[in-house]
């Protein structure tokens, strides 16, 4: 009898990759004019990040989904009022904000993503990634940092028309691993990890990105692996998968 096949699949930014350039391009473009309204850039990149994710997940709820990119920039200026900015246009302009938007197109790999990525195939794993947006766009962070992840082993909810975390969005990734698989779902986002198991995917949460699991918020997740770092999550993967072989 063939042995299942094993893979993980992984959410991209945020999990894989770090904001960390996102906030600095924020700093080096407004970072001068935004402290003198004490509102630090990582702030308001965090901020402004939320809001767009907030919305974004709410148009595709509503049937109007739209990209993520469209939904960040289309809120760049109310986040600025609702972060106390009386005159959002009189402190950055549109060529700034695409400037801001850019460094998102800018993130790095997290320390470890590529030690993870081995360790997981040295096991026989297939590393898949589900992310928003333009696969392309997407793979760009790893190909410029020289890790290799083929284009075919992307997934995008674009494709779906539907966002994370609705349900249907794991659904088609859990329909396109074979039937008696074995499936993984590898993020640092609590929400995301917590919606994959609840249509089968076994489930590990890294605390890379949001440091507190806030377990009492996500009371009904099914989690095998609580880890650290992304190589600390991926070697429980594959501890636990061994003893259910």
């Amino acid at each position: 009898m063939t042995r299942p096949l094993r893979h993980v699949v992984f959410d991209v930014v945020g999990t894989c990759v770090s904001f960390d350039a996102y906030y600095q391009r924020i700093d080096s473009v407004l970072g001068a004019k935004l402290r003198q309204n004490t509102v630090t850039p990582q702030h308001f990149g965090f901020t402004w990040q939320t809001a767009a994710e907030l919305e974004f997940t709410f148009l595709s709820i509503s049937g109007s989904y739209k990209a993520y990119q469209e939904v960040l920039r289309g809120l760049f200026y109310r986040t600025l009022s609702l972060c106390g900015i009386a005159d959002p246009r009189a402190l950055a302009t549109d060529e700034e904000r695409e400037k801001c938007i850019e460094g998102y197109q800018s993130l790095q790999l997290r320390p470890g993503c590529r030690e993870s990525f081995q360790i997981l195939r040295d096991n026989g794993f297939t590393v898949w990634c589900f992310t928003t947006g333009d696969v392309q766009r997407v793979r760009g962070y790893f190909e410029r940092a020289g890790v290799d992840m083929p284009l075919e082993n992307f997934i995008s909810c674009d494709v779906a028309g539907v966002a994370k975390p609705a349900l249907p969005a794991y659904q088609a990734v859990w329909d396109r691993l074979g039937a008696n698989d074995v499936k993984w779902f590898a993020a640092a986002h609590m929400w995301d990890v917590a919606a994959a198991t609840k249509v089968g995917f076994r489930g590990a949460w890294s605390s890379v990105y949001e440091k507190e699991p806030c377990l009492d918020v996500f009371s009904d997740a099914k989690l095998e692996v609580v880890a650290g770092s992304l190589v600390e999550m991926v070697q429980q993967i594959v501890e636990k998968s061994q003893c259910h072989q």
